[in-house]
């Protein structure tokens, strides 16, 4: 931890995903307790503050028609005897309060605040419904709180180390902007090339209302920083942009400037590119 760097999984990501045994208290060794739904709380390090209606209603129907396959894992509560705190699987607990249910399996682990938030973080960052302000506010939970630097958390995440540190950056981003990822409106390929642009905000909006792809985006941008912005894009430039692409199976930049004059630049990676561009440009 001096180094900055947090090796292997903490005690409670190892209980919860089978790394050590953990120190459990259960009733069986035999089968998951079951638990009543109103003795359990949520748990206050709780990264995702947003549930989906639709994807809560098709987990309810699912719990009506299969019950509940994997166990919720579960705290005890200090404060309230024969009461537990979830550590993870909140989502199950909403969920089965629609189907019906009266009580729920559970996992009964030993673990310590920092551990709970530990393992809450991480077991809501690997779900793939966490919106990206979400995402990121767990990252920098795990940095903060933890010590984990980009990299350990990138091992941690089986992601790469790039969408580690793009994902933090999105926290730089106005307020505004951070409000149009967490509901949706906006993406994080179409906020990302936002990031340091001083009108933000007002890019954001144009990118909403006219529903810009993040290509647009980047092409928006783009111009701004090169002096030659203009507040709408020219959508022909950038179809026979995309059609080039398309065709060559490489990446095609077109500059166009306000008096129609510009530039067009085609990236190649290696001589056997470099030849079929050659060949294309000097066949009769």
């Amino acid at each position: 931890m001096n180094a900055g760097k947090k090796k292997g999984l903490g005690r409670g990501l190892s209980a919860l995903f089978g790394d050590t045994p953990p120190k459990e208290k259960t009733k069986s060794t035999n089968k998951n307790n079951m638990v009543a739904i109103a003795d359990l709380s949520r748990n206050p390090y709780q990264p995702r503050q947003i549930f989906k209606e639709n994807k809560l209603e098709e987990l309810a129907n699912s719990i009506k028609k299969n019950g509940i396959i994997q166990p919720i894992a579960v705290r005890p509560n200090k404060s309230s005897e024969g009461k537990y705190e979830i550590i993870a699987g909140e989502r199950r607990w909403l969920a089965a309060q629609r189907a019906g249910l009266h009580e729920i399996p559970v996992r009964i682990l030993d673990l310590s605040d920092v551990e709970s938030l530990e393992v809450a973080i991480v077991e809501n960052i690997q779900r793939d419904d966490l919106n990206p302000i979400e995402e990121a506010k767990g990252y920098k939970r795990l940095n903060e709180e933890f010590k984990y630097d980009h990299e350990s958390i990138s091992k941690l995440m089986s992601k790469s180390r790039s969408h580690i540190s793009n994902t933090l950056r999105l926290l730089s981003l106005p307020s505004d902007v951070v409000a149009m990822l967490e509901e949706g409106s906006l993406t994080s390929g179409q906020a990302r090339p936002l990031i340091g642009i001083s009108n933000a905000s007002s890019i954001a909006e144009e990118i909403v209302s006219k529903n810009y792809s993040a290509r647009k985006v980047e092409y928006l941008v783009r111009s701004k920083k090169s002096g030659r912005f203009e507040k709408t894009i020219d959508t022909n430039i950038l179809k026979t942009q995309e059609k080039l692409q398309k065709i060559l199976g490489l990446k095609v930049n077109i500059i166009n400037k306000k008096n129609n004059s510009g530039k067009i630049s085609i990236e190649y990676k290696d001589l056997d590119q470099f030849q079929m561009i050659s060949d294309l440009l000097t066949k009769h």
